[in-house]
């Protein structure tokens, strides 16, 4: 999408990673950003729904919150998530807070170019393709980039963190 820019698209301009934007149409009333983001660009793009992650932001039982980065069709594991960072246990950050810390919306919190680095865990699922989607920091706007520069680029550690 030519001329958008935020923070996480900026953060791979500037660490001269190779990525493309993708733009679907955003509905307000949509149930799930993840699902509709699947909708709208796993067909189009011959994408498995499975390359196309979320962004969840936790709040770990230490009282700091950290982002966990898992395919959209999976559920998140906290007790994983928790165990990955490094703490007893976990819970689904606050929205307000999870928007104030990362300095993005609901639905459009991107792992990437957040205004304060949160220790993150990328699910293991993701090294497995050669290309992922995750939020590009706005509803309706996706990044397409490879795995490792994401995890890379996030610090992350990788590990299972769906359930079964």
């Amino acid at each position: 999408m030519a001329g958008a820019s935020t923070p996480a698209i900026r953060t791979l301009i500037k660490a001269g990673v190779a990525h493309h934007v993708h733009a679907y149409p955003h509905d307000p009333r949509a149930d799930s950003y993840g699902t509709e983001a699947v909708d709208a660009l796993a067909g189009e793009l011959g994408l498995d729904a499975a390359q196309i992650f979320k962004t969840l932001v936790l709040e770990l039982s230490t009282g700091t919150l950290a982002v966990a980065v898992l395919p959209v069709p999976n559920m998140l594991s906290l007790k994983a998530a928790a165990a990955a960072l490094g703490a007893p246990k976990a819970a689904m950050a606050d929205k307000a807070k999870a928007e104030r810390v990362t300095g993005y919306v609901l639905g459009g919190i991107s792992p990437l170019g957040q205004r304060k680095s949160l220790p993150t865990v990328v699910d293991a699922s993701a090294l497995t393709w050669d290309r992922v989607l995750c939020s590009a920091g706005r509803r309706g706007l996706e990044i397409e980039v490879a795995p490792g520069d994401l995890v890379r680029l996030t610090n992350a550690v990788t590990t299972p963190v769906t359930s079964v």
